[in-house]
C-alpha cells in the first residue's frame, strides 16, 4: 500500500523538521514548505494527502493558504498548527474550512492521533475504478476504450483520467479548478477552465450523452461536473 504523504507548511526549521522526522517514523511519507506560497504550490501539485499548516508565514498567510487549497482541493485534509489558540482564530480557521485546528505547543502522539482520524474520514482518495457501466455498454478505463453495442470507441489518455476522476468522486459534485489541479496538473489560475469543458463535451459525444440533456455526465451550473452513473 502506498504510504500517505503529509505536507508540512511551517516557517520555523526546528518544528519543520521535527514534524517530519515524527511523521516519517510512524510510516508517513513528508514533503516540506518553509513559505505559504511554496506551500500552496506543493498542496495543488505535490500530491499530497492531507496539510499540517501553520497560520504565520512568509510568502502567504496561513489563512490565505488554505483558502487558495480549498478552491483548487475542497477535500484536501487541512489541519491548522499555531500559537494563536484564542476562541475567535479557532472559529475562523473552522470556518474558512480547516479539518482540525491544533494548538503550540502540542503533543506529537496527539497531533499523529489527529492526523490518522482525519485521513480516516478524508474522501480525498476513494477507491478507483476500471469499469464504468453506461446504457448499452460499458467504459474500459485501462484498455481507455468504449465499448456500445458492437461499436468500439477509444479514449485519449486525458479523457480517460479525467473520467476516472470524476467517476471515483461519483459521490459529489468536482469543479473545473479541482479537475484542472488533479487531472491536468497545473495551477488553475494559469489555465482556462474552458479546457475542461472542451473534454467534457468530447467525453458526451463518445459516450453519446446528449449534450441537451446528459445523463450521465451531468453539468451543475456555477459548481462544476458530477458523473451520475455505475461504477465497478
Amino acid at each position: 500500500m502506498d504510504r500517505r504523504r503529509v505536507l508540512v507548511v511551517e516557517d520555523d526549521r526546528a518544528i519543520r523538521e521535527g514534524l517530519a522526522d515524527a511523521l516519517a517514523f510512524h510510516g508517513y511519507s513528508v514533503l516540506q514548505a518553509e513559505r505559504g506560497d511554496i506551500g500552496i504550490e506543493k498542496a495543488l501539485h505535490g500530491e499530497c494527502d492531507l496539510v499540517l499548516l501553520d497560520l504565520v508565514l512568509p510568502g502567504a498567510e496561513g489563512m490565505a493558504v488554505l483558502r487558495e487549497v480549498r478552491k483548487a482541493r475542497p477535500t484536501l485534509p487541512v489541519i491548522i498548527l499555531t500559537a494563536r489558540g484564542a476562541e475567535g482564530d479557532r472559529v475562523r480557521g473552522l470556518r474558512e474550512g480547516a479539518d482540525d485546528y491544533v494548538v503550540k505547543p502540542f503533543s506529537v502522539n496527539e497531533l499523529l492521533a489527529r492526523v490518522d482520524a482525519v485521513l480516516r474520514r478524508s474522501p480525498e482518495r476513494p477507491s478507483d475504478v476500471a469499469r464504468l457501466t453506461i446504457p448499452g455498454g460499458v467504459v474500459d478505463l485501462e484498455t481507455r476504450e468504449i465499448r456500445i453495442g458492437q461499436a468500439r470507441i477509444e479514449l485519449s489518455e486525458r479523457e480517460a483520467e479525467l473520467l476516472r476522476y470524476l467517476a471515483v468522486n461519483a459521490a459529489r459534485i468536482v469543479s473545473r479548478e479541482e479537475l484542472l489541479s488533479r487531472v491536468w496538473g497545473v495551477n488553475p489560475r494559469s489555465v482556462e477552465t474552458r479546457t475542461v469543458d472542451m473534454h467534457v463535451a468530447r467525453l458526451r459525444d463518445k459516450l453519446q450523452d446528449d449534450a441537451s440533456d446528459p445523463k450521465l455526465l451531468v453539468t451543475v451550473r456555477g459548481k462544476g461536473y458530477r458523473w451520475m452513473a455505475a461504477t465497478t
